[in-house]
C-alpha cells in the first residue's frame, strides 16, 4: 500500500509559491518607493528565533528522547519535592503526592545512546523537559497544545458535565507543537495525562502547569515518555495534519491551549483542529529530519500496534505501553487479525514487554504494578515505545496508543478499546536509540492468551 506523500508535495510547491509571491512584492515596494538593493538601505523585518529541542538551557539538538521512572522503583527521596517551575503545587490537591518518580534516562541526536540524566525530569532548565518547555511558555511562539485527559483545566465541551477526559473515537493523544513566525518550530510528544495543559505564561494554568504539581492527577507516578523533534514549516504542517487526521483534543477557541498565527497555510490547517475523526484511514509521511510520522483515525476500527506492524512491512517488534483493561496479548506474524484490512499489509510479531530494567534493577512496564518473585513492587507503566526485533533493523517507534483492543472480529466487535482511538506513531531509523531501547525493555513478554500464566517477574 503506497503512503507516499503526493499531496504534501503540493503544499511544499505552495510554500515555495507564496514566498516567491512575498518575494515579488516587498521588490515591487522597494523599487516604488525609491530604495536600492544595495549598501545597508534594505533591512529584513527581524524575527524570533524559532523554538527547538533543548537538552539544557541555550543547548539545541535536532531530537533528544526521554523516559521517566516509576516511583515505585525509582522514587524521589523523601523531602524532595518537584520545583513546579510553571506553576502549581508540588504534590498536587492532597500536598504531596503518596509516589513521585522524576529520574530519567535520555538521548539525543547529540549522543543518542541512552543514558542517565541528572536531576528529575522537568524540574529544571538543566533537563531537556524543562528547558525546552521553558523556551516556549516563556517565550513568544504561537503553539496547540493537545491531551485527551485535560481533567477539566480547561473545560472541554468532548467532557461532557463531569467527565475528566475525551474517549472515543477522539485521538489517544497528547503533546504540544510551537513555531515562529516563519512557521519553524517543534513538536514534543508526551504521554502524561493532565500536562502540559497550557502553552504560554500569559494563560497560566489554575490547577498547575508543572510535572507532580497538578492538582488532579498523579502524573509522576508511572512510567512516561517524551520526545522533542525539530521541524521545518513544512514538517509543521505535516504535524498539523496528522492532528487532524488522529483527531487530537484541542479547542482552537481557547488561548490557552491554541494561539495562531504565522504563515497562512498553517492558520488554516490549525482552524481545522478540534474534532474527531471517524474516517477509516491512516497516514504516513516522512518529515525532514528522516523520521516517519503515522497518525490512525478513531474510525478505523484495527489493533494499532499491528497496523504500525503493517505499514513497516511486517516489521516484527517487541512493545511497552499502558497494557490494561482489554488487552492484545502477543501474537507471531500467523496469529489471525481479521479486525486489520489486509489492504494494510501483514503485521508481523508483537511481543508484549512485562519487565525491563535499568542499572540492574528491574522496572515493571505493564499497566498495573507487578512484584518480583521477594514480593517487591516493580510499578506500573504509561509509556508507548516500541523497537524492531528483526536483525538488521533498528528502528524505534514512539507512540499514543497502548497495546489493547481486539485481534479479530467483524463489524462492531472490533470497537474496542484503542481500535477505535486516534494517534500518532514516530518512527525513527537510529542504531543507538534502538539499542537502548531495546536493552531498556528487555525482560519478561506476555504470553500469547490471557490463560497462560506469566511467572513472577525477577
Amino acid at each position: 500500500m503506497d503512503l507516499g506523500a503526493v499531496s504534501n508535495l503540493s503544499t511544499e510547491d505552495r510554500i515555495v509559491a507564496r514566498r516567491m509571491s512575498d518575494a515579488v512584492k516587498v521588490l515591487a515596494c522597494l523599487l516604488l518607493c525609491g530604495w536600492y538593493l544595495t549598501g545597508t538601505a534594505a533591512q529584513d523585518n527581524p524575527t524570533s528565533d524559532a523554538p527547538v529541542p533543548l537538552l539544557r538551557s541555550e543547548h539545541p539538538v535536532d531530537w533528544w528522547f526521554a523516559f521517566k521512572f516509576n516511583a515505585e522503583t525509582f522514587p524521589r527521596s523523601d523531602g524532595s519535592k518537584p520545583s513546579c517551575l510553571f506553576g502549581g503545587k508540588a504534590g498536587g490537591s492532597r500536598g504531596y503526592f503518596s509516589k513521585i518518580g522524576q529520574s530519567f534516562v535520555y538521548a539525543s541526536s547529540e549522543n543518542s545512546a541512552l543514558q542517565q540524566g541528572d536531576g528529575f525530569i522537568g524540574d529544571s532548565t538543566d533537563d531537556p523537559l524543562g528547558a525546552t518547555f521553558d523556551e516556549i511558555y516563556n517565550g513568544d511562539f504561537f503553539y496547540v497544545v493537545w491531551n485527551d485527559q485535560f481533567y477539566r483545566d480547561p473545560v472541554l465541551q468532548c467532557e461532557g458535565s463531569s467527565a475528566n477526559e475525551c474517549g472515543k473515537p477522539w485521538g489517544h493523544s497528547k503533546g504540544l507543537l510551537a513555531w515562529d513566525s516563519e512557521g519553524v518550530g517543534i513538536v514534543i510528544q508526551v504521554t502524561t495525562p493532565d500536562w502540559p495543559g497550557s502553552g504560554g505564561k500569559a494563560l497560566p494554568r489554575a490547577e498547575g502547569n508543572s510535572l507532580g504539581c497538578t492538582m488532579s492527577d498523579d502524573d509522576v507516578d508511572l512510567s512516561q515518555h517524551f520526545f522533542a523533534l525539530k521541524l521545518t514549516e513544512p514538517d509543521v504542517l505535516k504535524v498539523l495534519a496528522a492532528l487532524k487526521q488522529e483527531g487530537a483534543v484541542t479547542d482552537t477557541g481557547n488561548s490557552q491551549l491554541v494561539r495562531t498565527g504565522g504563515p497562512p497555510e498553517i492558520v488554516t490547517a490549525v482552524s481545522e483542529l478540534g474534532s474527531p475523526n471517524t474516517d477509516a484511514t491512516v497516514t504516513s509521511e516522512k518529515l525532514s529530519s528522516g523520521v516517519r510520522l503515522i497518525a490512525k483515525a478513531g474510525g478505523l476500527k484495527a489493533p494499532p500496534w499491528q497496523l504500525v506492524s503493517a505499514l513497516l512491512n511486517g516489521m516484527p517488534l517487541r512493545v511497552a505501553s499502558f497494557w490494561s483493561g482489554s488487552k492484545i496479548y502477543s501474537t507471531t506474524s500467523k496469529t489471525r487479525t481479521s479486525c486489520l484490512s489486509k489492504d494494510f499489509g501483514s503485521p508481523g510479531a508483537i511481543q508484549i514487554a512485562l519487565t525491563g530494567s535499568w542499572n540492574g534493577k528491574t522496572i515493571g512496564l505493564s499497566g498495573s504494578s507487578q512484584k518480583n518473585s521477594d514480593g517487591d513492587p516493580l510499578g506500573a507503566n504509561h509509556a508507548k515505545i516500541g523497537v524492531s526485533t528483526e536483525d538488521g533493523s533498528s528502528l524505534t517507534v514512539l507512540a499514543d496508543m497502548n497495546q489493547d483492543g481486539v485481534l479479530s472480529g467483524t463489524g462492531s466487535a472490533c470497537a474496542v478499546s484503542q481500535n477505535v482511538r486516534g494517534g500518532m506513531f514516530f518512527v525513527l531509523d537510529d542504531q543507538g536509540l534502538h539499542d537502548g531501547i531495546t536493552k531498556l525493555i528487555a525482560g519478561k513478554t506476555a504470553p500469547g492468551h490471557a490463560s497462560a500464566a506469566a511467572p513472577n517477574p525477577q
